[in-house]
């Protein structure tokens, strides 16, 4: 085998290729984010003399990545039991905590593409280009601020197209529930009684932290526990702005209009985060506890707003196959958005996720975890512990064989 080896998608990284995939391949193996940046990778690699210069390159970053990673594996982990004492501290007592205006699940009728579009983050629609820089700046960069103005331009002309002719279709669903953790578990009840369990998120908790004094964070800290008797809610979300976008793609491929396929998968993607943040921004005034008026849509990207989003296989809650039970909650096959057997959502314009009001509520890394917290995971969990360890395998601080 001479081929070059291309991994990509969204469970991948430059780390976890550089780690457990390169060193088993002789031939250049590169980590590419999306498919909008292959085109790019592909021409380096064709070309004899540039892909020298770029294997070299690769080669030289993915040994730095191997070495951090072996400098964080030795680095100590504090014992599980060690880090859930030392939980997020919250005085449950003294809170006041918000409640929704309603209970359950509900599907959002009135989207439409107009309202959406001025959500939309564009900075990482440059990013999926690799032009990196924060919108508008990077508009007049010195070096790419003209690609980047085209590409703007071009984007803007199709994504009006898109609106016009509603070649696009949002969908929505989201709901709220009674919660109340119990040790590292969210546990969401039928109803007020809390009598009757309907679900239960399996959390994971921080057990590396910068200092003997910093907190080891685990998400079921920022709702309040079942033994405080306290009332507190859950709040959980699917949306997509994918149906249509392949069909709308593959009609620009039979064209051999390869570059405009690329750019409605890249739209449809930006109007789905769009679309998820014009979303929690509703579920903010839905729960009670609303946001000040003159949040500009900056404040909204720099998430300068009580409550967060979380979503299941990033930072904060890795594990992807949390997923099928948030799927079992919301129902959104009936929206025609399904997960595959590996917790990919489709259509891939798609985001999920929890919605946590608390105001001391903040995004984080679990980061490594020991065998002792994947042991009483899959406990709590009810699986096994190769199946908890493949679906944590990129957080094992250990060799599971």
């Amino acid at each position: 085998m001479q081929i070059p080896l291309l991994i990509g998608g969204a469970t991948t990284s430059k780390q976890h290729t550089a780690v457990k995939v390169a060193p088993q391949y002789a031939e250049p193996t590169v980590h590419v984010a999306d498919a909008s940046r292959v085109c790019g990778v592909v021409g380096d690699l064709l070309d004899p003399e540039r892909k020298l210069r770029f294997d070299g390159e690769n080669r030289q970053l993915q040994e730095g990545l191997r070495e951090l990673h072996r400098q964080r594996v030795e680095s100590p982990l504090i014992p599980y039991e060690a880090a859930k004492r030392r939980r997020y501290h919250i005085d449950w007592a003294e809170r006041e905590l918000a409640k929704p205006l309603f209970l359950g699940r509900r599907v959002v009728e009135d989207l439409r593409l107009e309202s959406i579009v001025p959500y939309i983050d564009w900075t990482f629609f440059f990013v999926a280009w690799e032009l990196n820089g924060r919108y508008p700046e990077i508009l007049d960069h010195p070096t790419y601020g003209k690609a980047a103005r085209e590409l703007f331009a071009n984007g803007q002309e199709l994504l009006g197209e898109i609106v016009r002719d509603k070649l696009l279709q949002p969908r929505a669903v989201r709901g709220y529930w009674p919660a109340n953790s119990h040790g590292d578990d969210i546990v969401m009840f039928t109803d007020e009684t809390r009598t009757t369990e309907l679900l239960r998120f399996n959390m994971l908790r921080q057990q590396r932290t910068s200092s003997e004094s910093a907190p080891a964070r685990c998400l079921a800290d920022f709702v309040a526990p079942i033994d405080s008797g306290r009332a507190d809610y859950l709040g959980a979300f699917a949306v997509t702005t994918g149906i249509g976008a392949e069909a709308l793609a593959k009609r620009y491929e039979a064209a051999g209009d390869d570059y405009n396929a690329i750019l409605v998968r890249a739209l449809a993607d930006r109007l789905a985060e769009a679309l998820a943040e014009l979303l929690h921004k509703r579920s903010r005034a839905e729960w009670g506890y609303g946001e000040s008026g003159d949040l500009t849509n900056e404040d909204l990207i720099r998430e300068r707003y009580r409550g967060i989003r979380p979503a299941f296989g990033y930072p904060a809650c890795p594990d992807h196959s949390e997923k099928w039970k948030l799927f079992d909650l919301l129902q959104p096959g009936e929206l025609a958005i399904e997960l595959t057997e590996s917790c990919a959502m489709t259509p891939a314009a798609s985001v999920s996720g929890l919605y946590f009001a608390h105001p001391d509520a903040r995004y984080f890394s679990v980061g490594r975890i020991d065998r002792d917290q994947v042991e009483d995971y899959v406990r709590r969990k009810g699986v096994g512990l190769r199946e908890g360890e493949r679906w944590l395998q990129p957080n094992l601080a250990y060799d599971p064989a």
